[in-house]
């Protein structure tokens, strides 16, 4: 498993128009299922397909959350048996998540640009950072619409349980 201390900032950001995802710098773009685990206090367990272009990939986390903006993340790729598997065990009261994914490079970060089915104006960016002190450069082309690092209703997790209505 690979394990590092994940840092990250995450903003609610006007969906941006496809030709300008399109023409972003590096981007690499995928179809994301992630689906939540049972697991115990303090630990929060998923899956994740990824589809890209060239084919199906499958993940699992582990997350351990040390504050707000920082968790230790413990992810391996695991087949789709495994998977498959695994999607049994999916938390009570909770549904999988459906998302877009894009992928960019800018003032040497990669940015994701999460796009859901259920938000037609709006989408989530997430950055991750080398300390949480470190400044995020936003890109000239992002309008932000609001900072929504660690609350918790725009984590997946929790937006598996409740998926938040659109910020308007």
């Amino acid at each position: 498993m690979k394990d590092f201390i994940e840092i990250e900032r995450k903003y609610i950001i006007e969906m941006p128009k496809d030709d300008l995802l399109s023409s972003l710098p590096c981007q690499k773009r995928s179809s994301i299922v992630q689906i939540y685990l049972a697991s115990h206090d303090g630990v929060t367990r998923r899956i994740r397909s990824r589809k890209y272009e060239s084919g199906i990939r499958y993940f699992e986390t582990v997350k351990r959350r040390i504050d707000k903006i920082s968790a230790y993340e413990d992810e391996k790729e695991i087949s789709k048996s495994e998977f498959n598997e695994k999607s049994k065990e999916i938390k009570e009261g909770t549904t999988p998540i459906i998302k877009d994914r894009i992928e960019f490079s800018y003032s040497g970060k990669v940015f994701e640009i999460d796009i859901y089915p259920a938000w037609s104006n709006t989408a989530i960016m997430e950055v991750e950072l080398n300390s949480a002190e470190e400044e995020v450069k936003i890109p000239d082309f992002i309008k932000i619409i609001k900072e929504v690092t660690g609350e918790r209703k725009y984590s997946n997790a929790a937006m598996s349980e409740n998926f938040p209505a659109e910020v308007k």
